[in-house]
């Protein structure tokens, strides 16, 4: 009898489609589904909803240099006030770039349906919260509130996933993809 490794068993899930085989696989095998143009990669099996290859190709640059990459949050009053910042002028206009096509696919109700349990609640409430972006030299300062305390708790929890994006890079989206706290 052959025996399968895991690491087979784990691809084979992932190329079936198995959402959870894609975190435990790691961040080679991610990357490799995330840059696919093809219709066997997440884009074409519609997992990343209305996010666009360009969109894909920053997630990954982004990921690849979150150690580049600085965040604070502070609560405010109904959200969060974050600035996101890095020394390297390219993270700058990625950052700057990525916040921008977020924002476009919200207003545009063009939800982005992977790497976090909280933008759902956000796309579908786009309306119901205001967004303030500003461009700063370094990066981005971004203001999200909203008088509906769930929307509040959705854009606080929202914030507090990207800081671990910051922090912790693609492990982070991918226990945010398997629904585990960051």
């Amino acid at each position: 009898m052959t025996r399968i490794t895991r690491r087979a068993a784990i691809g084979l899930l992932a190329a079936a489609g198995a959402l959870l085989a894609l975190g435990v696989v790691g961040g080679d095998r991610l990357r490799e589904v995330l840059r696919s143009t093809t219709g066997g990669g997440m884009m074409g099996t519609g997992m990343m909803g209305s996010a666009t290859q360009a969109d894909m190709s920053s997630y990954t640059k982004l990921f690849d240099r979150h150690t580049e990459i600085r965040r604070t949050v502070e609560e405010v009053d109904g959200g969060v006030r974050t600035t996101t910042e890095s020394d390297a002028p390219e993270l700058v206009a990625q950052l700057q770039a990525h916040v921008s096509s977020m924002y476009t696919h919200l207003n545009q109700h063009a939800e982005v349906t992977c790497m976090s349990s909280s933008l759902p609640t956000l796309f579908r409430n786009s309306s119901g919260y205001r967004r303030d972006l500003t461009f700063s030299a370094k990066g981005v300062v971004v203001t999200e509130t909203s008088s509906d305390p769930g929307l509040t708790k959705a854009i606080r929890a929202h914030a507090q996933e990207v800081s671990g994006f910051v922090r912790d890079g693609m492990p982070a989206m991918m226990r945010g993809m398997m629904g585990s706290p960051t």
